[in-house]
């Protein structure tokens, strides 16, 4: 039986890959658009079946080339960049195909684990997975509403587990190909490292400068979250993926700056002395943001818990700082 992961190249995908290699399976068939070829760099110590284009996967499984031989779909691939104005491409990238898919699921009795997002919540305050506090800022986040909306309305017929998560601020191996789009751990590594300091956005929305607050989870709990639902088929649902906490950019600079600096042998510093010190440094907020921004985000996670999933999550002091180790020994 084939295990299909979607987007596998990419940073969620290729560590969900990793992950069941961890469990010993390797009947894994990756699916993604290697346009941007640096990603095959993501699944280099990773055992894998076969690779096969988004497109040439979509036409292959709804002409039932995999039939009876699919054991669950992780779907993992979709144009991320929350800052993409092409509507066209993004619905039929995210939405469209994604419908398809799950078509063929059910059809099937094969379960779906996706990927959904903490922006559909858009700029509110509150985040618990109901309609009422649902309200999209950009089209990114809209396409990944309109597909939860599409499970919501077919819920109760479904013949085979779906999982929707929707992930919050994910950071850790494995993203380094998405540019602007990888986390601010990454960007603070890597701008510590060249320039001995991290640049980090000035206040907006009533924050102070790098108070802005998100629930940041590290990829290691992402991964265990999706495995703790393949060995619970009986639980469906659409949950958030998050610690259940928020923390400031600026606890997160604090971690990387220490983490990096902890390597060197030097003492750990608190944000003021390091505002002291030149090692953080803010910078004017994007007008291309203004209006579209999550200033404050903490994922409700009593729906996840109520389902069963009982471990702890780790905190941006641990996460980030095992993160940095990785970065650092990978150079």
């Amino acid at each position: 039986m084939h295990y299909i992961v979607t987007g596998a190249a990419g940073f969620i995908g290729a560590n969900l890959v990793k992950g069941l290699n961890d469990r010993g399976i390797t009947d894994i068939i990756a699916v993604d658009n290697m346009k941007k070829a640096d990603k095959f760099k993501n699944l280099v110590d990773c055992e894998i079946a076969d690779y096969l284009d988004k497109e040439d996967f979509i036409d292959l499984i709804l002409d039932g080339a995999f039939e009876g031989e699919v054991a669950a779909i992780f779907h993992e691939g979709a144009c991320s960049d929350t800052m993409e104005t092409d509507g066209r491409y993004m619905m039929e990238n995210n939405y469209r195909y994604t419908v398809s898919l799950l078509d063929y699921c059910q059809n099937e009795g094969v379960p779906l684990l996706y990927a959904s997002s903490a922006s559909v919540y858009g700029g509110g305050t509150v985040f618990s997975e109901s309609r009422e506090h649902e309200a999209p800022l950009n089209v990114y986040g809209y396409s990944k509403f309109l597909f939860d909306q599409y499970v919501r309305r077919m819920w109760q017929n479904k013949t085979a587990q779906i999982v929707g998560f929707r992930y919050f601020n994910v950071y850790g191996p494995r993203e380094q190909h998405k540019g602007r789009m990888a986390s601010v751990a990454f960007h603070f590594f890597n701008q510590y490292q060249a320039e001995g300091k991290v640049k980090l956005f000035e206040g907006c929305d009533g924050y102070a400068n790098g108070e802005q607050r998100r629930d940041f989870v590290s990829v290691e709990d992402v991964v265990k979250v999706n495995m703790w639902f393949l060995d619970h088929p009986d639980q469906s649902g659409i949950f958030n993926l998050g610690t259940g906490n928020s923390q400031t950019f600026n606890d997160v600079a604090v971690a990387a700056v220490n983490s990096c600096r902890k390597a060197k042998g030097e003492a750990p510093l608190n944000i003021k002395q390091m505002q002291e010190q030149g090692l953080v440094e803010y910078v004017a907020f994007p007008d291309a943001l203004k209006g579209k921004y999550q200033s404050f985000t903490q994922a409700g996670i009593s729906a996840l818990r109520t389902a069963g999933y009982t471990d702890p999550f780790l905190t941006v002091e641990q996460g980030v700082e095992r993160y940095i180790e990785h970065l650092r020994q990978r150079g």
